[in-house]
């Protein structure tokens, strides 16, 4: 798929319905707790779909994210807890001291083990195990940041048929993570951050058919 920017609106109608996607994994560095703040503003408390969130951060004071995320959203937003089960309408923060990942089973797990691309807490794991799991019902999403974490997970993610949104690195506080992504040659979307919660909507309420012509 071409990179392509979404429509200018998303619908606000209730998004409970079938969709064709089970999780929105998002990846952020530095700069990312306001480009976050602006996406989730922006999404309704009905998505269809649960997010998982990896901010790369100190971890001390481990609910000081969630707490900042809440504030912006509608939706329930947590720190993710080893066994839960993804359930649509909730957002999970990844805790900043480990790698998480989703099980067979559809449940999330810690992984503490070597850093990957510098960080302990890095989205390659989320992206990759999250694609094996779900395959083509995965929607990626990289924002600011610096570094080159998520670049290994995106092309897992596509390789398995899913969807990659990436925040055009141009207007990113910090643009060398969304640039990285972008050279993997494994995104769909390249889009200004305002235009990212429009897709969002539109791919979480969209049935198998309408995504298949995304």
């Amino acid at each position: 798929m071409t990179p392509t920017a979404a429509p200018g609106n998303g619908s606000t109608r209730s998004s409970r319905r079938s969709s064709a996607y089970d999780l929105i994994a998002i990846a952020a560095s530095a700069g990312g707790i306001a480009a976050l703040l602006r996406i989730l503003r922006a999404l309704p408390a009905d998505l269809a779909l649960p997010i998982v969130i990896v901010q790369h951060r100190s971890p001390h004071n481990p609910e000081i994210l969630p707490r900042i995320l809440e504030r912006a959203s509608s939706s329930r937003v947590k720190l993710a807890e080893r066994g839960e089960l993804l359930t649509a309408g909730t957002i999970y923060v990844a805790p900043a001291d480990y790698h998480l990942v989703v099980q067979p089973d559809r449940t999330l797990h810690f992984m503490d083990g070597r850093r990957i691309k510098y960080v302990l807490s890095s989205a390659n794991p989320l992206f990759e195990s999250a694609a094996k799991v779900l395959k083509n019902r995965v929607i990626a999403v990289v924002l600011t940041g610096s570094g080159t974490d998520a670049t290994d997970g995106v092309q897992t993610v596509k390789e398995m048929g899913g969807i990659v949104i990436v925040q055009n690195p141009e207007e990113a506080e910090h643009p060398s993570m969304p640039a990285s992504a972008i050279q993997s040659g494994a995104v769909d979307y390249v889009l200004p951050l305002d235009q990212i919660p429009p897709l969002l909507l539109r791919l979480a309420t969209a049935n198998h058919t309408e995504a298949s012509t995304e």
